[in-house]
């Protein structure tokens, strides 16, 4: 019922674009041309015949709605493009304003897509207050049951109900868990195969979510085969947790079905905003610390024989290498190869103008040139030199996990105290769990409010030396 309503109001749309246009093309009411009509005629058809193809009149419940308005935007242009191409094979272009066909197809669109915004918002709403929801019983451990409940709490707007579980841990007959009580965050906790099947069966439970293992195949296939004369969703949400640490993607590769275990977590589209924000700021900022960087040099050049600059090898986006720059801090020394002391407090070999950068990160300042290089981004995990790589990786779980995106001048790990020195895998440990946790929640205006919070706290630390 609600797909055939959204297919008629979409057509109405299609035709109220086009007299709309006509008005403003021509300042008068209908009659419209026949050309006109032709072409409303087709895009009318076109929008029945292609719409369904792209998924517009597909459930949006639990969707990322940006996804999914540019999936109607697309089918909108494709059906325009198609009507487009009909009407010159028919010789019938001539005949119509250039004019009136952009209007008819911004107003047919734009009636489209907020009239999609406004259903959806509308829904939100109703499902926020407990109307309109699908029923979910989950089959799992309590553990990852656990973690998907509380997705569900935070996103109420899904209308997905939680009404019972089935603890795969157990199977000892028809007897509650008594590890966990008889319910798990007040949802009904059972044992026994049978009876889920008979609640789910009984409550007329709308979708089944197997929060199974990837090796639970033989679970799987039970219970597809269990449920295959009913009428209920069976969703498939592989428990992964061991296996990577990003969030899982279902992608298609030749056709294929598969599952991201461990990839970069971000696709070149999502991160244009942050790659154009890492451009205009690193070149600001070059621009108006111009004047810092020749007194700093100056300084430097005075203050021990050796370059202005300090160049070093560290790891980029996917383990890249690239020189990363830094003003010199030290007094030109040299190291056994693979060897990388760390400075400390009261290091003989930082220099009096070195240890007041050092604390206030004016040393780091050369490295808006490696991000207008595109080699790093204004906010990210802190690369840190090769032989640190070397020692932390088989150390610290996840670590090298940090380079799947670029590193960055600053980060979540720096804003939140950890600078400086690791001299303790516990510190580094520390450090990587809180760029992992900007890695998973990563957004445009989290790393807006990382910029913010350096610029006002982050520079001086007292962990630096």
């Amino acid at each position: 019922m609600f797909r055939n309503t959204a297919r008629f109001l979409d057509v109405l749309f299609v035709i109220a674009g086009g007299l709309l246009a006509h008005r403003m093309r021509f300042s008068t009411p209908i009659p419209l041309s026949d050309t006109e009509r032709l072409l409303i005629a087709f895009n009318c058809v076109l929008l029945l015949l292609l719409f369904p193809g792209f998924g517009v009149y597909e459930t949006w419940r639990g969707k990322p709605l940006p996804s999914m308005l540019a999936r109607v935007a697309a089918a909108w242009m494709v059906v325009v493009f198609t009507a487009l191409v009909l009407a010159f094979t028919l010789h019938r272009m001539d005949a119509v304003s250039r004019l009136w066909f952009g209007y008819s197809t911004l107003i047919s669109g734009a009636l489209i897509i907020v009239t999609k915004c406004l259903v959806h918002a509308v829904l939100r709403m109703v499902r926020r207050r407990g109307m309109n929801s699908r029923t979910v019983a989950i089959v799992g451990a309590p553990g990852f049951t656990r973690t998907l409940l509380a997705h569900l709490e935070h996103a109420p707007q899904a209308g997905f109900k939680p009404v019972c579980m089935l603890d795969t841990n157990c199977h000892t007959g028809l007897e509650t868990v008594q590890t966990y009580g008889t319910r798990l965050n007040r949802l009904p906790v059972l044992t026994d195969l049978d009876a889920f099947a008979a609640k789910v069966r009984e409550d007329h439970v709308n979708e089944v979510w197997l929060a199974l293992p990837l090796s639970e195949e033989h679970t799987i296939y039970r219970f597809t085969r269990m449920f295959r004369h009913d009428f209920v969703n069976l969703r498939f949400i592989p428990d992964v947790r061991s296996l990577s640490l990003f969030n899982h993607a279902l992608v298609d590769v030749v056709g294929l079905p598969t599952l991201n275990l461990s990839a970069t977590p971000f696709s070149s589209p999502q991160m244009w905003p942050k790659l154009i924000f890492d451009r205009v700021f690193a070149a600001a900022a070059l621009l108006a610390l111009a004047p810092l960087f020749v007194i700093l040099a100056i300084g430097i050049k005075l203050g021990s024989p050796g370059p202005v600059f300090f160049r070093q090898t560290r790891k980029g986006v996917d383990g890249q290498p690239f020189a990363i720059y830094k003003f010199r801090s030290m007094t030109v020394h040299h190291e056994a190869q693979g060897q990388l002391t760390q400075a400390s407090r009261n290091d003989a070999r930082v220099t009096k103008l070195g240890g007041f950068m050092r604390r206030t990160s004016l040393d780091e300042l050369p490295q808006f040139l490696n991000v207008l290089l595109g080699q790093m981004s204004v906010v990210g995990p802190r690369p840190h030199a090769v032989e640190h790589d070397d020692l932390y990786k088989d150390q610290v779980y996840g670590y090298m996990h940090r380079y799947r995106i670029k590193p960055g001048i600053t980060g979540w790990a720096q804003v939140n105290g950890y600078r400086g020195a690791t001299t303790k895998v516990e510190k580094m440990e520390a450090r990587v769990k809180f760029d992992l946790f900007y890695i998973h929640n990563w957004s445009f205006w989290f790393d807006m409010k990382i910029v913010f919070i350096t610029i006002f706290k982050g520079f001086v630390g007292r962990n630096a030396f």
